[in-house]
């Protein structure tokens, strides 16, 4: 069993703790089902937000998904002048037999635009 890293975000279509953690939560399963992935196989997820976003800590709708024995950490993202708003990223550490190239990253709607080389 080889760690592979899975990168994903979704933009928020407004700072409220409930959409957070209905888009997050999204992301999150996305995530999970595109790579043939369950809660056990998750190692660590790194979530990051664009400063824009204060009503809750994306790591929430982690746990809400029942997500509760993997460490989660959130930080901030860097405040970049044209940077898109209202953003969630995230960077999943994995247990997973599928090689790196067949690794599926995910970006939900607006968020596609980001990384149009690994948007799946």
């Amino acid at each position: 069993m080889a760690v592979r890293a899975v990168r994903g975000a979704v933009q928020l279509e407004r700072d409220e703790a409930g959409h957070m953690d209905e888009q997050v939560g999204a992301l999150l399963t996305a995530v999970l089902e595109r790579n043939s992935l369950s809660a056990d196989d998750l190692i660590s997820i790194w979530f990051t937000a664009t400063p824009d976003l204060h009503s809750d800590f994306p790591a929430a709708a982690a746990r809400k998904l029942g997500i509760v024995d993997v460490p989660l950490i959130c930080a901030q993202e860097l405040d970049i002048a044209g940077a898109m708003p209202r953003v969630v990223r995230i960077l999943a550490h994995v247990e997973s037999d599928r090689p790196r190239a067949d690794i599926s990253h995910v970006y939900l709607g607006a968020a596609a635009a980001l990384r149009k080389d690994i948007a799946q």
